[in-house]
């Protein structure tokens, strides 16, 4: 089984989202993990809209990428520019990916426009999602 850790800055939406639809549409062919290099805690918002998404993502835990330091993984995948330019050195050969994602915590506006950026940043990264495993 291949291993995908998906790396942001505070592990609360973005790798979030990401980690959850890799496990959800890979058939148990990846095993993705998060972790930022800062931990945030999981945003419910992030929990919510994809849990409106049929996914899942209420038992994440917000970790730091020290904690993974002794795994080896196949794909490290940044989803944002800060995470990438900022990412400690991490001990693997894994083939690495980026994509930055529009950090949707920063969304302001009412409670609906909040939550309507939620839901447009979690559409592209189910995209990037289902794109990426069918390239492996």
């Amino acid at each position: 089984m291949k291993k995908v850790l998906v790396l942001c800055t505070g592990n609360s939406c973005r790798s979030q989202m990401l980690q959850g639809y890799l496990n959800h549409f890979s058939n148990s062919k990846i095993e993705a993990l998060s972790a930022g290099i800062e931990t945030h805690g999981v945003n419910p918002k992030a929990i919510q809209v994809l849990s409106e998404d049929g996914v899942d993502i209420s038992h994440h835990t917000s970790n730091h990428v020290d904690e993974y330091r002794e795994l080896n993984f196949d794909y490290l995948i940044t989803v944002c520019d800060h995470a990438k330019e900022n990412c400690p050195w991490f001990p693997s050969n894994a083939e690495r990916f980026h994509n930055s994602f529009d950090d949707p915590a920063k969304a302001t506006g009412t409670d609906g426009e909040i939550l309507n950026e939620f839901r447009r940043v979690r559409d592209e990264v189910k995209e990037y999602s289902q794109t990426f495993l069918n390239n492996l």
